[in-house]
Formats: C-alpha cells, structure tokens, sequence
C-alpha cells in the first residue's frame, strides 16, 4: 500500500473498502515506506493504516476500528474482559 508503485493496491482498497480488509504486516520483509530497508515490526502496520486512511479521505480512528472488528469477525476473536 506504501510503496509508490502499489498503485493496483489502493485501487483495490478503493473498490473494496473498510468492511472488507485487515491489517497485517510481512514481518520481517518489506517494511512499509517510510521504513524500507529496516526489519519490518508489527508496530508498522501504523503507517498502512495512515495510507489505507488518506486514500478512502478517512479518519486514521476509522481505519483501526473497522479493520480491527473485521479481524475479530473473520478469525472468531473475543475482546478479552
């Protein structure tokens, strides 16, 4: 989604919109711009998120609520108590 020839993906994004994605991370490759090159961390998903935001013209709190009740939807999760 970050790289600037991920052009197909946030096309894709656009079509499918927040109700039909998660966020992830290819740990340890292919750390997201702005972090090319490093070992990639979980804590990365952040900046996808941000770009997943500006390309739908959303909130960044959206993007993490909707993606993270997809997860839990799809992967039979429980917030725990």
């Amino acid at each position: 989604m970050t790289f600037k020839t991920a052009a197909s993906l946030r096309d894709a994004v656009r079509v499918v919109g927040l109700d039909a994605i998660v966020l992830e991370t290819d740990c340890p490759y292919l750390a997201p711009v702005p972090h090319r090159g490093e070992r990639n961390e979980p804590a990365y998903a952040a900046d996808t998120a941000r770009t997943v935001a500006a390309v739908l013209d959303v909130d960044l709190a959206e993007v993490v609520a909707r993606t993270d009740a997809n997860a839990r939807r799809i992967f039979a999760l429980e917030v725990a108590a």
